[in-house]
């Protein structure tokens, strides 16, 4: 995690950031409160990067984990989602996403990856393709 290049937050969404932290979905909060509140290094809910508001942020580790609903498989958002990974792994950051379906069918599996991404991350390893 060497890059310590400042990443653009456009301010003019922290409102709306505050109020998607408020009014999380419930496959959010059960990633946020069973896995990642108390992990170390420490993510932070509904961060602004560039001019995009993502669900979960390490900054030490550059990771970026993403819990996707049905609309994300809509045709219009699948093109928007793409550029906005596009622009985020263009930051040095890694995204990580789960549907909704994977976080409420087994979240000891979304655990599991979360746990090995993250210590792959603090060890400079590769992201094992079968993480993502």
């Amino acid at each position: 995690m060497e890059n310590n290049k400042r990443i653009f937050k456009n301010m003019d969404l922290k409102k709306y950031a505050t109020e998607l932290r408020k009014n999380m979905t419930d496959e959010e909060k059960k990633v946020w409160y069973q896995i990642l509140k108390a992990r170390i290094p420490k993510f932070h809910r509904q961060q602004i990067i560039g001019n995009y508001i993502v669900d979960f942020y390490c900054p030490e580790l550059k990771l970026v984990i993403e819990v996707d609903g049905y609309q994300h498989f809509l045709p219009e958002n699948i093109e928007y989602d793409n550029k906005r990974t596009a622009y985020i792994e263009e930051q040095g950051i890694y995204v990580l996403r789960f549907e909704n379906t994977e976080v409420n069918k087994d979240i000891e599996y979304v655990r599991y990856i979360i746990n090995n991404v993250c210590d792959a991350r603090q060890k400079g390893a590769p992201i094992v393709p079968e993480y993502r």
